[in-house]
């Protein structure tokens, strides 16, 4: 069975929790990623999307330089152990609505897993992505996700 160590990006970009929206936006640009890791005292406590930049700086003009990351957050970090299975990973995103899955294990961020790399990543996962996704969910999956799952699903 094919587990999140066997398809997660090891080499994460990480941010401070008291950095500078500003300083994290360059981060994001120079990486070309849509997110950071959001540590405090070398442990991952947050992540900070585009999404987050989108509705808690931009349409609210806040500045970039003068906000701190942690001010505009998500948290708490939702993550999975390198050990669970694709499958569950799947179900996990799409019960708690996410796109972007840290790996971390006894506090350690040890890589990253998207929705996008899950359904890239092998065909049959864009069925079974699909199967999930039509699921009694206690609500459906957010625009966001049905983008994706439309996307890369035939």
């Amino acid at each position: 069975m094919l587990k999140i160590e066997d398809i997660m990006v090891e080499e994460v970009i990480t941010v401070k929790v008291d950095a500078t929206v500003m300083k994290a936006v360059k981060l994001m640009n120079k990486h070309e990623i849509g997110c950071l890791i959001v540590t405090k005292n070398r442990k991952p406590i947050g992540i900070l999307t585009e999404r987050d930049l989108l509705k808690r700086v931009l349409v609210k003009f806040r500045d970039p330089e003068k906000i701190r990351v942690g001010e505009v957050m998500s948290a708490p970090l939702m993550f999975v152990d390198l050990n669970m299975n694709v499958e569950d990973a799947v179900k996990f995103i799409l019960k708690e609505e996410i796109k972007k899955l840290p790996v971390v294990r006894k506090g350690k961020l040890l890589g990253l897993v998207t929705l996008t790399d899950l359904v890239r990543f092998q065909p049959q996962m864009a069925s079974l992505l699909k199967k999930l996704s039509a699921m009694e969910l206690p609500s459906p999956p957010p625009r966001r996700l049905k983008k994706v799952i439309n996307y890369y699903v035939v």
